[in-house]
């Protein structure tokens, strides 16, 4: 973790921006058949993938994951999982919660 402490609260805006966006996906991006299912599973899919894997001693973590995973698969789910939200918002139309959702990401 660094050692800012302005960073948990960053990374955390960034995770809840990833659930929130792909259930925004779900609704806006699907006929009314689908709609209704998509904008409840979808948050709940990536809130699992988030959550499930860990790498061994993350001190973000309380020691307690799902899967263990190396480091580096990891650092992969951390950039997908909230660059998957800006792309998400992009896909659904507000492309400038999406601009801003990549650029806090890279930055």
């Amino acid at each position: 973790m660094s050692l800012n402490p302005f960073m948990p609260a960053v990374r955390f805006l960034l995770e809840l921006t990833a659930v929130v966006s792909s259930g925004i996906l779900g609704w806006r991006g699907f006929d009314a058949s689908r709609r209704f299912v998509l904008v409840l599973v979808l948050p709940i899919v990536v809130a699992a993938v988030w959550g499930m894997f860990a790498a061994p001693e993350d001190p973000s973590r309380n020691g307690e994951v799902t899967v263990v995973v190396p480091g580096v698969v990891r650092l992969v789910i951390e950039v997908l999982v909230p660059g998957g939200g800006a792309v998400a918002l992009w896909g659904a139309g507000p492309s400038i919660a999406a601009l801003v959702s990549a650029v806090v990401l890279v930055l």
